[in-house]
């Protein structure tokens, strides 16, 4: 996401704690992988068609959508690649003021000349990472994710088609990777951490790490979201049959 810019001294945006090293345990207690098999164009699109609803972990956060006038998109591209789909993230240089250094999705703040979230997301992508919109088929949107700093998140859902050529906001962006989605959509390697926060209060969140990337926050949210509601397409896909 990009970095609104605010008038007034500059403040980073942190937790207040080293979210790798908290306590946490696997959350994949009675879930299922959804299948490799499932992670190629068209049988990702024919899951995609299947799904019934869409499914909200209690744990993944993101609920509260109070009213902040910060309105966001971002996209969450898979990449179509010889050995399967893989989602392409983003890590955010270490000076901005909203999640500095994490994990994140191309995209940023929707912008008055922007015709929906789709386009936000779309422009978003293209500006921080180089990625063309013209090799997103996009398939759809899901439902609004709030952010602890602020934001009502509209996660824009696109497949891409490779040959394309990156080009890296050195700004906003220190690096691009792509991971797996086989790796993402299996809950063995979701883990749940829970962490003491400064005032007190408990928190709860969701992590994904991945060689040297520790995805978590919003970022691992959002994908523990769709893993859920992509098994319930499976499960649906497989009671009918398909």
């Amino acid at each position: 996401m990009s970095d609104p810019v605010s008038p007034g001294p500059r403040t980073l945006s942190t937790p207040g704690f080293d979210p790798s090293n908290q306590p946490w345990q696997v959350a994949d207690q009675g879930l299922s992988a959804v299948g490799a098999q499932w992670f190629e164009p068209e049988p990702f699109r024919q899951l995609w068609a299947a799904i019934p609803g869409w499914q909200q972990d209690a744990k993944s956060g993101g609920a509260d959508l109070r009213s902040t006038g910060r309105e966001a998109a971002v996209l969450i591209p898979l990449v179509a690649r010889p050995e399967g789909l893989r989602i392409m993230l983003t890590k955010r240089t270490a000076h901005l003021r909203d999640h500095a250094g994490q994990i994140s999705f191309p995209g940023g703040s929707i912008e008055a000349e922007d015709a929906s979230p789709v386009d936000a997301a779309l422009r978003e992508a293209f500006e921080e990472t180089g990625l063309p919109r013209t090799h997103v088929e996009v398939l759809g949107s899901m439902p609004k994710y709030g952010t602890g700093t602020g934001f009502a998140v509209t996660p824009v859902v696109g497949l891409v088609s490779p040959g394309f050529a990156l080009t890296p906001d050195a700004f906003e962006v220190a690096e691009v990777f792509e991971t797996p989605m086989e790796f993402l959509m299996n809950p063995a390697n979701h883990r749940l951490y829970q962490a003491q926060l400064p005032d007190g209060r408990q928190r709860q969140y969701f992590a994904m790490p991945w060689e040297e990337h520790f995805i978590w926050g919003a970022t691992a949210g959002m994908l523990r979201n769709l893993y859920r509601t992509l098994l319930s397409a499976v499960l649906r896909a497989e009671d009918q049959g398909f």
